[in-house]
């Protein structure tokens, strides 16, 4: 069977995957870009833009694991989007321009399901208003035998970990302090003990990548 994997998910030292006050200029809140810098000066994250040049090095070669295997992703609704309640605006279509960097099916968990979203590429936006459990089931079908990745927000992640529903579980803990946002962690006591620790290991920008698997 197909893997569920979290690649590249950042946290912040005192256990934020987010910050407070999300809008569309800005996805992570007050955050910022401060949690996903390490990953924005890779080789991998310029590739995908089309663009040369970027790092390698240990921050590099965990980040361009991000698409292997996958074939299918599933996220909630606010990393799709900054809209709360029922869409007022269907031509959102997510942050990512009109060529999505994730090139497969992707389900978005909402309370308020729309048509699906086909963009550039080979990804399609799927709503759904169903349980984590049942979007895996819809994920697995679409990836063909591939892995599904959960990709975010926190809370999207914190639930699919509390339903053990989560195979493979890389975190990059990055030397800030948000202070206020979103936890990954919380509800999540003894988590550790559900996985095997593979690799911990520090990069030179001071990123911790901690990888887990079942």
């Amino acid at each position: 069977m197909s893997r569920v994997r979290v690649h590249n998910f950042s946290v912040s030292l005192d256990g934020f995957a987010t910050g407070e006050g999300q809008t569309e200029e800005a996805p992570f809140g007050h955050a910022g870009s401060r949690l996903h810098e390490w990953f924005f000066r890779t080789r991998t994250f310029r590739a995908m833009l089309g663009q040369s040049g970027g790092e390698t090095g240990v921050d590099d070669a965990v980040a361009r694991t991000w698409a292997d295997g996958i074939g299918a992703e599933i996220m909630g609704r606010n990393k799709f989007g900054p809209q709360r309640g029922p869409w007022q605006d269907h031509e959102w279509k997510g942050w990512w321009g009109p060529n999505p960097p994730f090139h497969t099916p992707v389900f978005v968990l909402t309370h308020h399901p729309r048509p699906s979203v086909e963009m550039a590429g080979g990804t399609t936006f799927h709503f759904l208003d169903t349980s984590p459990e049942k979007a895996l089931e819809q994920a697995r079908e679409a990836a063909g035998g591939l892995d599904v990745r959960i990709g975010g927000g926190p809370q999207t992640v914190r639930e699919f970990l509390a339903g053990d529903l989560v195979d493979h579980l890389h975190v990059a803990v990055v030397p800030i302090l948000l202070g206020r946002g979103e936890r990954l962690w919380d509800g999540l006591e003894e988590l550790e003990g559900r996985f095997d620790l593979v690799e911990s290991v520090t990069s030179p920008a001071g990123v911790t990548h901690v990888t887990f698997s079942r």
